[in-house]
């Protein structure tokens, strides 16, 4: 994990190897293409639908700001009831449950720490299975619940519902999985980062068509709105960039009758090791009310909890808050092994200044982590709470409670997606030279 000290690609190189190495020309194809083939997915409707009575029965019913919501996840499937209505939901939700499992049961815990690339791979294949289970349950939830706005309602027509549902969330599932492997990677967080963008244009739009109103408290309010998420988008990128520099310095060598000195680098830490998916992994866990509503309708706690949880609620809040802190520490323990490290650091013969190797470093670096991983976590749940209270102050609520999460992960996954591209850059930098 050591860093060196190459020179990062600028702007204009990227876009050159991009448009002339074809190995880099390949990944960005088969990522625009798959991107593309899942957005057309989302407009092929479920058969058998009165579409007319489904929309006024959710603007009737007080579900229609709930959909809305899982929407901007969903990319619009949902509300448009396509056949990949569930879209990426399945997998987040099953990622969710296999990393508290793998907390939780040693034997997992050995599969994804050292087993190696053989573990992590039947990780992933449990994880399918999940996220197939998860999917069945989620299409028979909602095929009962749309079943009284079917042409002809019955057993058949949920089946036929269930089947469709839930192969269109395994496609989109293998689809973000070959963008990790053949595109540019990151193939979960595009499929968001491509759902988020599509309902964009919608909000913003509702957003204009207010300002223009001409009620000046509400113009006011969308100027302040928009200069909130203006800072948010700064402070988004000083914290995903972030990151505190540890000295490392190696031991003298000497080989035959050379003598290397001691050479300085740094040990990176990111302040925010969990990037976007803790604020993910949160909204989803606050979803997980709303999924179980579709099979029990009229169970009048479910509903309250469900209206305590909802954006605006003061306890929403405060169980955000908590998850994002919970995810953070928990993505940052698997991210990274302090006790792994200090044994790495000792046996390259490099140690940290003023501290003993062993013991020491790892207890060292984990107090550092758990102080960045405080610090980030808390960023995240003021980025994810401030624009929300400005919506409820300023009575704007065209981005439905969630523009802040649809930002964070926006430029979350916008500076994974730069930083992988990179990556290739450099890849192909390297071709280059072995070739000369």
């Amino acid at each position: 994990m050591v860093v060196s000290r190459d020179k990062t690609p600028t702007a204009q190189e990227t876009f050159v190897q991009m448009a002339q190495a074809a190995g880099l020309r390949g990944r960005l194809l088969v990522t625009i293409g798959m991107l593309i083939l899942i957005r057309l997915g989302i407009y092929i409707p479920v058969p058998g639908i009165d579409r007319a009575a489904f929309q006024q029965g959710l603007q009737g019913s007080g579900l229609g700001n709930l959909i809305g919501i899982l929407d901007i996840l969903a990319g619009g499937g949902i509300s448009a009831l396509g056949i990949f209505a569930l879209g990426i939901l399945p997998y987040i939700n099953a990622s969710i449950i296999m990393q508290l499992m793998a907390a939780a049961i040693p034997s997992l815990e050995d599969l994804q720490k050292n087993e190696g690339e053989a573990g992590r791979r039947k990780i992933s294949q449990i994880t399918r299975y999940v996220a197939l289970a998860w999917a069945i349950f989620q299409s028979i939830g909602i095929s009962l619940f749309i079943s009284q706005y079917a042409i002809n309602p019955g057993p058949m027509f949920v089946a036929q519902t269930v089947l469709a549902l839930t192969a269109g969330s395994m496609f989109v599932m293998w689809v973000g999985e070959l963008i990790t492997e053949r595109g540019v990677g990151n193939g979960a967080s595009l499929l968001i980062f491509v759902s988020i963008v599509s309902t964009l244009p919608r909000s913003l739009g509702q957003t204009i068509e207010l300002a223009q109103s001409g009620d000046r408290s509400l113009v006011g309010g969308v100027i302040i709105l928009l200069l909130v998420f203006l800072a948010m988008i700064v402070g988004i990128v000083f914290v995903q960039e972030g990151t505190r520099r540890i000295p490392i310095i190696s031991a003298r060598r000497q080989v035959g009758r050379r003598l290397y000195l001691e050479k300085s680098s740094y040990l990176p830490l990111r302040l925010n090791q969990g990037g976007v998916m803790p604020i993910i992994f949160a909204s989803m866990v606050l979803f997980l009310p709303a999924s179980l509503v579709q099979f029990l309708p009229n169970n009048e706690i479910l509903n309250q909890v469900i209206r305590y949880l909802s954006p605006g609620h003061w306890l929403y809040v405060v169980v955000y808050l908590a998850l994002i802190l919970f995810f953070s520490y928990f993505y940052a323990s698997l991210i990274i092994n302090p006790v792994d490290m200090a044994q790495n650091l000792k046996k390259m013969g490099a140690s940290i200044p003023g501290i003993r190797p062993g013991k020491a470093t790892s207890e060292y670096i984990e107090r550092v982590l758990n102080r960045l991983t405080f610090l980030g976590a808390i960023f995240l749940g003021l980025v994810a709470i401030i624009p929300t209270a400005v919506e409820g102050a300023t009575q704007v609520r065209t981005f439905q409670g969630l523009g802040a999460t649809s930002l964070l992960i926006l430029v979350g996954v916008a500076i994974d997606t730069a930083k992988q591209i990179q990556t290739y850059v450099i890849s192909q930098r390297y071709e280059g030279m072995v070739k000369q």
